[in-house]
């Protein structure tokens, strides 16, 4: 099995490419990550396999590329992973960094999750079923981020949807938390 680690010196994955999103900011306290957040992102919506998803992430969304993008391409956001469908990683933010994922949110009664939270994308929507490979890969993350931050558990993987009830939808019914679940 392959092993995916976290380079302590940067707080960056191993086996992701790098490509370092200007939508971050510092955590209150580096060392109080204590919750993943799991997300779907699909751009153009269910559309999949193209730079878009880096572009927004970058600020470099061509708002003349797609109708839907003269809505988004002025939001500032970020995620820390996005785990494509064939398992490719790619990580916009550090983990001792607060990406802007989660937006107006709360955990168990707290505040702006984007203080304590790592931010996974899933490239995919709420409706089509998510990959073999993503599964695999988020499992893999999941299990490393674990092993490395203290404060984490199997328990505190929770969705977009969780967090954002009523505002955000994601990963949606497509996603398999049982599955995630046995692969922890």
């Amino acid at each position: 099995m392959k092993k995916t680690l976290i380079h302590v010196q940067n707080s960056l994955l191993g086996n992701a490419q790098y490509k370092a999103s200007p939508n971050k900011n510092s955590r209150p306290d580096p060392a109080d990550i204590r919750l993943i957040i799991i997300h779907g992102i699909s751009l153009p919506p269910e559309q999949f396999g193209d730079t878009c998803i880096d572009d927004f992430f970058l600020n470099r969304l061509d708002p003349n590329r797609h109708p839907y993008f003269k809505e988004i391409h002025s939001l500032k956001v970020s995620a820390h992973l996005l785990i494509r469908r064939d398992g490719t990683i790619t990580q916009y933010v550090p983990f001792n960094e607060r990406a802007w994922h989660a937006g107006k949110s709360s955990f168990n009664g707290e505040e702006n999750c984007n203080d304590f939270s790592i931010g996974i994308e899933l490239e995919g929507t709420d409706r089509l079923a998510y990959t073999d490979q993503q599964y695999l890969e988020l499992s893999r993350c999941c299990r490393q981020l674990i092993q490395h931050y203290p404060l984490l558990s199997s328990q505190n993987i929770v969705g977009h949807c969780h967090v954002a009830p009523g505002r955000k939808t994601d990963p949606g019914d497509s996603f398999d938390w049982k599955r995630l679940e046995a692969l922890l």
